[in-house]
């Protein structure tokens, strides 16, 4: 939804329900509205006189019988039908919001009419309140009503919308900040409201669109750091090539589009290698030949390195992932077996914790692993990683995580059948008012303590994840024990 507005009020009669003041009584449709635009009706709807006084005083005020009127009013609400179409649009935007949306009815009603609302078959569960005038003492367009409701619920005017068939009532709706609707068009109402309220997941694609070919990285001194492997990961997110700015098509892959940071020069390395020919459409032959290659940079304990370049002899648990997924998504995952149960054992012993050389996060290299999982349906690779991939999970949610740290732990949920609503709600929580996620350091430079990270890719992952969390109807929903940790039952396998 959009970052401005975060609350929907609305009116009852006229917006969400129809009626009609042909009532076929001795009561002509233009009298009974002429009753109901009344002081007497309005004191009536304000709860400071019973009906049949307010009946008496019509039927005097009009020249009518207060039987006669009692008859029409009959009629009139026997008339009333929910407005399906309204109805299921509040519905759509609530869902849709993540709980983000806060939905309230404020009607000028009587308590008995009031009271014969209720009696209809209708789903109130969309509305956070209804705030009827008989309650409340006051009616709109009284200023009080509306400052009744906003002192009872604690929302913020400014981020309001107010959907009313009156214009009075809109205009003393805006001049407290709301945003007013006059309901007169039904199917531009509907229109307008859907552009409105925006869910979080839409207006994160509206940013990365609007930033499209601008979504670079920056360390955390604030320079300028155009790579490709963060490009990859948004184009993966995504599958949206516009957004993204690459290097020409290579056979192995450099981390820097262009110039490097902090040296004249800087090897390719299997990291974005790996990531580049698992996403990218190159030619077999060219990848078969990479995979060869990089099997001759393996250390004494036939674990595969990070560069091609035999005087870096760095190990990396992620970049190590990440070339298993290569192999293994091109049915060459067992010639990497020290590789793999290298990655078992950093798993299994919890030594990803503090991140790993090149990474900040735990949760990155988790999914990562998932994500190689995702790649491969080998049954060996999957009995010596998914079960402790899931024990690891169940300790990671519901953790403090920046943005990318929580998508990550969704994501991966999500793949397991279950449903992260913990992690989900801080991530919604951080969206930012531009409607990206903020900036998340990714990975850094070791020798000078620098970090690397990219807004486009915190976004990219926040939409995925929320995306994932809108599929996944049928997935378990976690609870959480006694001492409110997260109660995760067994993956569906």
């Amino acid at each position: 939804m959009s970052s401005t507005y975060r609350s929907l009020i609305l009116d009852l009669g006229d917006v969400l329900f129809t009626w009609s003041a042909r009532t076929g009584t001795t009561i002509s449709s233009h009298s009974l509205r002429a009753v109901l635009s009344s002081d007497t009706w309005a004191d009536y709807e304000r709860g400071r006189i019973s009906q049949g006084e307010c009946y008496h005083r019509a039927a005097a005020q009009f020249n009518l019988d207060p039987i006669d009127i009692a008859d029409a009013l009959r009629h009139a609400r026997d008339s009333l039908e929910l407005n399906v179409e309204m109805f299921d649009l509040v519905r759509t935007l609530r869902a849709k919001s993540c709980g983000t949306l806060s939905v309230f009815a404020l009607s000028n009603i009587s308590i008995p009419d009031y009271e014969y609302l209720l009696t209809k078959p209708v789903d109130w569960a969309i509305f956070d309140r209804v705030f009827p005038s008989g309650l409340i003492g006051e009616r709109k367009p009284d200023l009080q009503v509306y400052l009744h409701l906003i002192a009872a619920t604690g929302i913020d005017p400014h981020t309001a919308v107010f959907v009313d068939d009156k214009l009075e009532n809109v205009q003393a709706a805006r001049s407290l900040g709301m945003h007013g609707i006059v309901f007169r068009d039904q199917a531009e109402v509907l229109q307008t409201l859907s552009n409105i309220f925006r869910t979080p997941g839409q207006r994160g694609r509206e940013f990365l669109r609007r930033n499209s070919g601008q979504l670079e990285s920056f360390t955390d001194t604030g320079l300028l750091c155009e790579e490709n492997f963060a490009q990859l990961m948004i184009l993966e997110l995504t599958g949206d090539r516009n957004l993204v700015q690459l290097s020409d098509l290579s056979r192995t892959w450099n981390f820097f589009r262009r110039k490097p940071l902090y040296s004249e020069s800087f090897p390719d390395d299997f990291d974005t290698t790996s990531l580049a020919l698992t996403i990218l459409p190159i030619d077999q032959c060219v990848v078969s030949s990479v995979m060869n290659e990089m099997l001759q940079y393996k250390n004494d304990a036939g674990i595969i390195q990070t560069y091609f370049d035999e005087s870096r002899a760095r190990v990396d648990h992620v970049v190590i992932v990440n070339v298993l997924t290569l192999f293994y998504s091109n049915g060459r995952g067992r010639e990497l077996n020290e590789s793999l149960h290298y990655v078992r054992s950093v798993l299994q012993n919890r030594e990803y914790t503090d991140g790993s050389r090149y990474y900040k996060s735990p949760d990155l290299f988790l999914y990562f692993i998932g994500r190689l999982l995702a790649h491969s349906d080998d049954v060996y690779l999957h009995a010596q990683l998914r079960a402790h991939l899931f024990e690891s999970l169940k300790e990671r949610i519901g953790t403090e995580g920046d943005s990318l740290e929580l998508s990550a732990r969704i994501l991966l949920c999500a793949q397991f059948g279950i449903r992260d609503d913990a992690d989900m709600r801080a991530l919604l929580s951080s969206q930012c008012e531009d409607d990206g996620w903020g900036v998340t350091w990714l990975y850094r430079f070791v020798k000078q303590g620098i970090m690397i990270g990219n807004r486009g890719v915190s976004t990219a992952f926040a939409v995925r994840a929320i995306d994932s969390l809108d599929t996944s109807l049928g997935a378990t929903k976690l609870s959480t024990d006694e001492s409110g940790s997260a109660c995760v039952p067994p993956p569906r396998l």
